[in-house]
């Protein structure tokens, strides 16, 4: 199944973590149309001006997922709002220009510089809201005493 004109439902399902330990990462009818409107208001628009592949390396996680790798109570993530993406994959683009692009001219609510350095983030978190209002934050994360924290850009 199509979520958009380049993203497909399996692309943002597939985990390995879910498969090795035979977890069932099927996203609800509600969720699924978060992840329909975030890969046509988000991610399409993104792929689009760059005219590049986008990897997804994190997408929809289940409750049983979400617990399994030790994600946040409250992520997005498994309400089919959240995606995490690495323009390195396939190269001759920057996470930075992924995240400067989206934080220029993409309505999100939550942009997130995760990790890397002052140059380049390892990857980058995006979110969206089908309904309500995106706050349009944006947070870079880091390590402090083995724990993730998140401080305002």
């Amino acid at each position: 199944m199509k979520l958009s004109d380049n993203l497909s439902l399996a692309e943002v399902i597939k985990s390995n973590t879910a498969i090795k330990h035979g977890i069932d990462n099927s996203p609800t009818e509600e969720h699924l149309e978060n992840l329909k409107a975030i890969a046509q208001d988000v991610f399409q628009p993104v792929r689009e001006h760059f005219g590049k592949p986008i990897y997804v390396s994190s997408g929809y996680r289940s409750k049983a997922l979400n617990e399994r790798i030790g994600g946040s109570l409250t992520s997005q993530h498994c309400k089919g709002e959240a995606l995490d993406l690495d323009a390195h994959a396939y190269g001759g683009l920057t996470n930075a220009e992924l995240f400067a692009y989206i934080a220029e001219w993409i309505t999100f609510d939550q942009l997130i510089w995760e990790f890397g350095d002052g140059v380049e983030p390892d990857w980058i978190h995006v979110s969206y809201k089908k309904e309500g209002k995106n706050r349009g934050q944006k947070l870079a994360a880091y390590k402090k005493d083995g724990k993730t924290k998140y401080k305002g850009l």
